[in-house]
């Protein structure tokens, strides 16, 4: 491929990580494009310049081939800053939602050093285990939970400094649309960052549709939190507290587990389980399957995918388990702690599920709703360390820690006080 045509390939990819094709249809491949190019803008930009710097120093030079990087390297310059902007996105709505007074629940203030861009970590950002190496995190591997071989197992993130016992516990559920994924492709970052801090993470499987259709999925992550709290005490972990993350589908899945404790039409054969968690931290999910917000994007997901693919049974035929299943229509005052997560350039999901979602939440639950809604920022985006993901890795990280210890000193005085502790 000539210098001109790599020139508009990536001028064109980086138009649509800037303002991503609209339309349902168009969806999937703006977040494909746009989602690479957003988050490796800087590898991008490297390789931009350096194509332009080489063709600028041959016999043949084509101007029209320079002016394409230019003003491609100014795109994907638009793109850094935005990305670089997330810590300020993400620390404004954890003040927003905390208070501004929630550091001094922190073991430590963040330092500059926190909240800068960690430039070292993004020039492999796919060296998973490097990272983990040296972060000294041990991956505790395909341990079954649930009868179903590979899709019943999960895998546990411990490190040097995980305590012996009452470690706090984190919970991944991977996405994938419901129909594809595994417990070692997504939430790298995230878990290797909090069990490097002594955090025991659970990442897990569970059944995919259409082979098993809905509700498979969140019976499977249900029978995972079940079995969590009767064996995380074996790696460190503290039984009585947990916390559940996942994005897209995973997101879903996190967000449902976290409304609908102990609902026994998710707990098949163990309806007496504690299924409850602490804490909620959805990315990028999906809150609306009956398509209640109205957003014709819902509706058109419903109709044209969740419905044949995941479901396998048409909205008008069974409206009641499209509403058992949306996480916004399962809001209840007792609710747990969220931190509520979105991309606002998300072309797979519309961030209008996640604001409804959060709006719901604030209305009706008794507990802390944080919510970021990031500019720039596509689906999936913290799939791998990037700027952006780095920072939200950290914010999730102050978030969890603020929960974490004000759920301790909650339950430090409960008991004190001879009373009991809700979760």
């Amino acid at each position: 491929m000539g210098f001109v045509r790599r020139q508009l390939v990536t001028a064109a990819l980086t138009a649509n990580a800037i303002r991503p094709l609209p339309g349902f249809r168009a969806g999937i491949p703006a977040f494909f494009a746009g989602w690479v190019t957003g988050e490796l803008a800087p590898h991008v930009l490297g390789l931009t310049v350096a194509d332009a710097a080489a063709h600028a120093t041959g016999r043949r030079r084509d101007a029209r081939g320079l002016a394409l990087a230019a003003l491609t390297s100014a795109g994907l310059l638009h793109l850094i800053r935005q990305s670089r902007q997330a810590v300020t996105h993400a620390e404004e709505a954890l003040v927003e939602g905390l208070g501004v007074d929630y550091v001094e629940q922190l073991d430590a203030k963040p330092t500059p050093a926190d909240l800068a861009t960690p430039w070292r970590r993004l020039a492999n950002p796919f060296a998973f285990g490097r990272a983990a190496r040296r972060a000294g995190v041990e991956v505790h591997r395909d341990i079954p939970f649930a009868p179903y071989g590979r899709r019943g197992m999960l895998d546990i993130y411990t490190s040097e400094v995980t305590p012996a016992s009452g470690a706090p516990v984190l919970l991944q559920v991977h996405g994938g649309g419901w129909t594809i994924g595994t417990k070692d492709q997504q939430g790298l970052p995230l878990m290797q960052h909090l069990a490097a801090k002594g955090w025991v993470c659970v990442a897990i499987n569970y059944r995919l549709a259409p082979r098993d259709p809905w509700p498979a999925q969140i019976v499977d992550v249900k029978a995972a939190i079940a079995w969590v709290k009767e064996n995380i005490a074996a790696w460190g972990g503290d039984p009585g507290y947990l916390a559940i993350t996942g994005g897209s589908a995973g997101g879903h899945l996190a967000a449902l587990a976290a409304v609908t404790p102990n609902a026994p039409e998710f707990q098949p054969g163990f309806e007496s389980a504690d299924t409850s968690v602490q804490a909620a931290v959805p990315y990028y999910g999906v809150y609306d399957w009956a398509g209640a917000t109205g957003l014709r994007s819902a509706e058109l997901m419903r109709d044209k995918f969740l419905a044949p693919r995941v479901v396998r049974r048409r909205f008008a035929d069974a409206p009641r388990l499209f509403e058992e299943a949306s996480p916004l229509l399962r809001v209840t005052p007792d609710d747990p702690d969220f931190f509520v997560i979105h991309g606002a350039q998300d072309t797979l999901v519309d961030p209008g599920q996640a604001r409804a979602f959060v709006e719901a939440l604030r209305a009706t639950s008794k507990r802390t709703v944080v919510y970021a809604e990031l500019p720039g920022a596509q689906h999936a985006f913290d799939i791998f360390p990037s700027i952006r993901s780095q920072h939200l890795v950290r914010a999730t990280d102050r978030f969890l820690t603020w929960h974490w210890n004000v759920w301790r000193r909650e339950r430090s005085d409960g008991l004190q006080g001879g009373g009991s502790l809700s979760s």
